[in-house]
């Protein structure tokens, strides 16, 4: 699976969210692509980012390429690699999931 985004580093990590645990991809329901942030998205995209249903394999790991759905995301880190996902992304909960 391919992450897209702007300025991605091999994890995912983009030009606006870049920290060590800023590596969950999210895939719009819309164009069914991962996404490193839904403000990519939106500037690569001829339409808004649009949340996925939570058990539609919404997130990506990009460290190691887990599909994953919400309840397996919420957990905080990758049930493959045990990488730690950002504790802040909460807050754009409604964004990325219905």
């Amino acid at each position: 699976m391919e992450i897209h985004g702007l300025d991605l580093d091999q994890a995912g990590r983009c030009r606006h969210y870049h920290l060590a645990v800023d590596v969950a991809a999210l895939k719009c329901s819309r164009c069914q692509k991962y996404y490193a942030c839904y403000r990519c998205h939106d500037a690569l995209e001829n339409h808004h980012f649009m949340a996925c249903e939570r058990e539609n394999w919404p997130v990506l790991c990009g460290i190691c390429g887990c599909l994953m759905q919400f309840a397996q995301y919420q957990q905080g880190s990758c049930p493959r690699c045990g990488h730690d996902f950002n504790p802040g992304c909460h807050r754009h909960c409604r964004i990325y999931f219905k």
